[in-house]
């Protein structure tokens, strides 16, 4: 009987053993699979710009020339423009986000959180084609009538920063695409925000609000801290959004390839010159200047994102200090 036991014990170890040599191999592969296609992505990227680089070399990228008839093209009004937009976007989107999570999970009566969370996860359900459209037909001709006129009026004459608010009330341009991308940002962050203060174990504020903490001291000094990972990348979610977004961006950017100093004006990005202009690039230099582009937007994105790991690492050195 001792006999069987083993040799049922041992055989159930061979096949838990096979099992998990199984599992550790299909993860294996999973892993390599993402690590070709991004190897992949890069690879063709580069080999596509080659063209791009052999011609225009660094010059491409300061540049603002785009002329498709002479075969004359630069990439410094669409890095600007992506730039300038993700800036905007993550300048309004953070606060707006973070006091949406901190009011859902401390401060909304129980009967309200289940709603305001279904609506927030609704705003991110939207297409973005939809809320290009909004922002075009809606929220550029309130926004040209009603609130430029105003920043031009109020901030247009004062020194250094009145640069950024000259010229006409024309209802588009990086300013405009930035508070739109800032709108489609939000529901990501905000979501993932409010899933990480949820996590907090309840002893930790408890703890902290039977000393007399206030809320804001609870959430300064307990929750962010606790949840700072989460916060960072509930922020560089947001940020690899808007600067990836293209539909909802091209149609309020005003696409032109100019460079201004105005943030009021007209403008363009990576990706909307991409979705814009690839059906058209019936050249071999304008394509691979396309894909120049592209992989310009690959890199940037590649930046922001080692800057936030790095970032990450050195929050927990300090935190394990």
């Amino acid at each position: 009987m001792a006999a069987e036991v083993a040799l049922s014990r041992t055989a159930e170890s061979s096949r838990s053993t096979g099992l998990d040599g199984f599992f550790k191999g299909a993860t294996w592969f999973f892993a390599m699979v993402i690590l070709l296609v991004l190897a992949a992505i890069i690879i063709s990227l580069i080999i596509s710009s080659v063209p791009a680089i052999s011609r225009f070399g660094l010059g491409f990228l300061f540049s603002t020339a785009w002329n498709p008839v002479t075969e004359d093209f630069g990439a410094l009004p669409a890095v600007y423009g992506t730039l300038v937009t993700s800036f905007f976007a993550m300048l309004i989107g953070i606060p707006v986000a973070l006091g949406v999570a901190i009011y859902i999970t401390e401060l909304c009566p129980r009967w309200l959180k289940r709603p305001i969370g279904t609506m927030i996860e609704l705003l991110a359900a939207i297409p973005s084609i939809i809320y290009g459209i909004w922002g075009l037909f809606v929220f550029a001709p309130w926004f040209q009538s009603t609130v430029e006129p105003w920043i031009i009026d109020t901030l247009g004459d004062v020194p250094l920063v009145g640069a950024l608010f000259e010229g006409p009330p024309l209802g588009i341009g990086l300013f405009t695409a930035g508070l739109i991308l800032a709108i489609m940002v939000l529901p990501f962050m905000a979501s993932v925000m409010r899933d990480v203060f949820e996590t907090v174990p309840a002893v930790l504020k408890e703890s902290a609000y039977g000393i007399g903490a206030t809320t804001w001291e609870v959430m300064w000094n307990v929750v962010l801290p606790t949840t700072r990972v989460g916060v960072i990348g509930a922020v560089m979610l947001g940020l690899g959004r808007a600067l990836g977004e293209t539909m909802a961006v091209t149609f309020v950017v005003g696409n032109a390839h100019q460079l201004h100093g105005s943030v009021l004006l007209p403008g363009t990005t990576i990706s909307a010159t991409l979705a814009n202009e690839f059906a058209e690039a019936v050249t071999p230099i304008y394509r691979s200047s396309l894909f120049n582009l592209g992989l310009i937007l690959f890199v940037i994105t590649f930046i922001v994102l080692a800057i936030a790991k790095t970032m990450l690492i050195r929050m927990q050195s300090k935190a394990g200090a």
